[in-house]
């Protein structure tokens, strides 16, 4: 069943922001980061992971829905259910992580620096966000190019992408002794992050969470189904 909706400018402006900060675009990256860790090639095959999955719904109906653009012509909750219920298991549409990795640190600012904003901006409480900053983590994690299981894989292009892989360099992933303040200098960035982490009080979870998915192989499923599980 199709049609068309007749409405103003400012309702379809209403619509996208609902898309790319809440509903679609959000989760979208949050898959294709962990995605390409995990070794995933099509966003399909993700939704059926057990952790994935949860991923993103939480993300979606629990982190970024209480700041949401509701544009009144579209449910976003129903959207939110059709797009994990119907669009991204699709196999007949072969999207992949790698793809939609492309030009993340372009990407955050927007799909999830918005969204903190708007928490800081209401003075919502940030201790419910919890899988929005493992998102975030994940990235300084994803800059490494090392897969989950240690082996390695090209990054996406990125116009950022050489200079935030050298913030990262210093890091070793499975040596939990080491010199963190790296972490300082890539999350601090408002450029990347659309804001200081630091100054929006959750540069410190952020640290925490990377921390854990650089305790070695396996670090990063583990660390996912932990923080997933419990939310």
């Amino acid at each position: 069943m199709g049609g068309a909706l007749y409405t103003t400018r400012e309702t379809v402006d209403k619509v996208e922001t609902m898309k790319v900060t809440t509903c679609l675009n959000p989760l979208h990256t949050a898959m294709s980061i962990y995605g390409c860790m995990l070794g995933y090639t099509l966003i399909s095959a993700e939704m059926a992971d057990e952790d994935l999955r949860p991923f993103i719904q939480k993300i979606g109906y629990m982190e970024a829905m209480p700041v949401v653009v509701d544009p009144g012509v579209l449910n976003p909750y129903e959207f939110i259910g059709a797009v994990i219920n119907r669009r991204l298991p699709n196999p007949f549409m072969p999207d992949a992580p790698q793809r939609i990795a492309m030009d993340t640190s372009q990407k955050l600012p927007i799909r999830f620096g918005e969204t903190l904003k708007k928490y800081i901006a209401r003075g919502l409480d940030k201790s419910n966000l919890v899988l929005i900053p493992l998102t975030l983590a994940g990235y300084a994690r994803y800059l490494k190019g090392i897969k989950d299981d240690g082996t390695p894989f090209d990054c996406s292009p990125d116009p950022m992408l050489e200079e935030l892989q050298t913030i990262v360099a210093p890091l070793q992933i499975g040596k939990p002794d080491q010199d963190w303040s790296p972490l300082k200098k890539l999350y601090s960035r408002k450029d990347v992050f659309g804001l200081d982490l630091y100054e929006a009080g959750l540069g410190e979870q952020i640290e925490g969470m990377v921390k854990e998915l650089y305790a070695g192989n396996g670090a990063v499923r583990a660390t996912l189904h932990k923080y997933v599980a419990a939310r």
